[in-house]
């Protein structure tokens, strides 16, 4: 029997909560019912997918508390089973576990962070680390950043790549295509580079071309570290759409013009794959793991040249043929990756390591 740290239903999903559902998905199939225990708290948000998943709440506590304290009682109350954890955090004093860290965005962008979130990463994770089986990271550039800045061996890390859901595909709107409107989806943390998607627009509006700019995602005050919003709240042709759910999201990325994606720091970034699998070609940053991700299926241009996206922009809403080739080539991209063949690549580690106990 093994157990997953199902703490993720707790929160709202982002990539690395999109990574822990896809993958207990996964493993779900892999398994049969018995043989896996997906354990969460009592606060559960996701509920539709805790039900899915048979999640059993234990516990009194929620947060770090319930994960440091609540989930390693039970698990010793039950026989100490392996423990799969792949929100980057995991109970430190609970040994038979392998865990997972996306990427180390709190060391190198650490402003995007508050003091508390920097402060608790920092001492955490090394203790993580030591006292984890395995580790596991998204891709071969976030395994290069932990082994390098942490001293860990190569063969501790496995990279467990990312996928995108079969529901992400187009589903053209002819209302929607008729707003001839770029895309982003975005935070407002430091390393998201959001800064440089509004300085291209306003260089854009000033061309008087009609392309509108819709950005998706939480842009409010919180955990992390903010920029000002305010004088373009009201900017003509930038529409401020929040969060959505993957329903709408696909609409969006499906009649979009392009997908903008300027980060300069990602272990992954799942919002190409996912537009990419809508039919949605793609401008992005040739920084950190993006190149590894999308290869020659995207225009990769310079995050730190607003100059650079401008003109990647105008070609992609100009050159039709270079427009429909980045689609055929984003398509293929997309079958690269598969959460079940990610599932099964964990599945292998997991024997590997009960096999060494």
């Amino acid at each position: 029997m093994i157990a997953v740290n199902a703490r993720f239903l707790t929160q709202p999903i982002t990539g690395v909560q999109r990574f822990a559902l896809e993958i207990s998905r996964a493993l779900q199939k892999l398994y049969k019912k018995e043989d896996i225990l997906f354990l969460a708290p009592y606060n559960i948000k996701l509920n539709a997918e805790a039900e899915e998943l048979n999640a059993i709440k234990i516990g009194t506590h929620t947060g770090h508390l319930w994960e440091q304290l609540d989930l390693p009682r039970h698990l010793k109350k039950i026989g100490s089973p392996l423990l799969l954890n792949f929100c980057s955090t995991a109970p430190i004093l609970y040994k038979n576990k392998i865990s997972t860290l996306h990427d180390i965005t709190y060391i190198r962008y650490p402003h995007t962070y508050s003091k508390a979130f920097r402060w608790f990463y920092r001492i955490a994770m090394p203790l993580v680390l030591k006292t984890s089986k395995h580790i596991f990271t998204v891709s071969e550039f976030s395994k290069k950043e932990i082994t390098d800045y942490y001293s860990l061996p190569q063969d501790k890390i496995t990279v467990i790549y990312n996928a995108v859901d079969s529901s992400f595909r187009p589903q053209p709107d002819e209302a929607l295509k008729k707003e001839k409107y770029l895309l982003a989806v975005s935070s407002v943390k430091e390393n998201k580079n959001f800064a440089l998607i509004l300085k291209a627009f306003e260089t854009l509006s000033k061309q008087k071309n009609n392309l509108k700019l819709f950005i998706v995602g939480d842009l409010k005050h919180g955990n992390f570290s903010n920029i000002d919003l305010n004088i373009f709240v009201n900017y003509p042709g930038i529409k401020f759409i929040g969060r959505v759910g993957d329903e709408q999201l696909i609409k969006l990325y499906s009649n979009a013009i392009a997908f903008l994606f300027p980060s300069l720091y990602e272990g992954f970034g799942i919002p190409v794959l996912e537009a990419q699998a809508c039919g949605c070609p793609v401008i992005a940053s040739n920084a950190a793991s993006i190149p590894e991700v999308l290869q020659n299926s995207a225009d990769l241009v310079n995050p730190l040249n607003t100059d650079d996206f401008v003109k990647a922009i105008c070609n992609l809403a100009t050159n039709t043929s270079h427009r429909n080739q980045l689609i055929e080539q984003g398509h293929k991209n997309t079958t690269r990756f598969s959460w079940i063949q990610s599932g099964g690549k964990i599945l292998s580690i997991i024997r590997e390591v009960s096999k060494n106990d």
